[in-house]
Parts: C-alpha cells; structure tokens; sequence
C-alpha cells in the first residue's frame, strides 16, 4: 500500500481519537448533545478507551508508513493538529463533532 494511505488513516485516526477523548468529559458532552450540564452522563470509559486506541492506531499506521524516527515526529503532529482542530469545531460548530458520536 501506499505511503500515503497509511498518513491519511493515522490522520483520520487521530481526529477520531481527540474527538472521543473531548467527547469524555461531561462539559463537551453537555455542549455537544445541547443538554445542561448537570444532566451529562458521557459513556466516559468507552469514549476514553476508543479514544486511546484510536490513537494507538494512529501511531501504528505512522510506523507502518515511515522510519521510526520520522513516525514519532508525524504522529505528534498528527495528534495537535487533531487536539486543535477538535477545540475549533467544538468552539465554532459543536453539532459536528456529534458525527463522531451518533449515540
């Protein structure tokens, strides 16, 4: 396979990673499904272990595409590019992260 088709699997994983781990904490849930805070109840251990092993994920198709020394690099990019990008949907357009989380 290609390259290019591991780095895009690693990014999508890391989005999808950072968007259940935000999706964890009761304040993003409360923001996300439009309910009062008081009454969040996030699936917390699921969304945290999806989360992490979709990170692990991430770094594993990084490996797969590049030396080790160039894959840890990616990969914490990766990671802050999604812990950003994550922060800017759920400040602008929190309805969208819903679509990591349809339940």
């Amino acid at each position: 396979m290609p390259e290019a088709f591991y780095l895009t699997a690693a990014a999508l994983l890391s989005l999808v990673g950072m968007a259940w781990l935000a999706l964890s904490m009761d304040v993003h849930w409360a923001q996300v499904k439009q309910i009062p805070l008081a009454d969040s109840q996030p699936p917390r251990t699921v969304l945290k272990l999806l989360g992490y092993l979709a990170l692990v994920a991430s770094l594993v198709m990084c490996l797969v595409a590049d030396r080790p020394s160039i894959a840890a690099l990616v990969w914490i990019m990766l990671m802050v590019g999604s812990a950003v990008a994550v922060a800017l949907l759920l400040a602008n357009k929190p309805r969208m992260v819903k679509s990591f989380w349809p339940f």
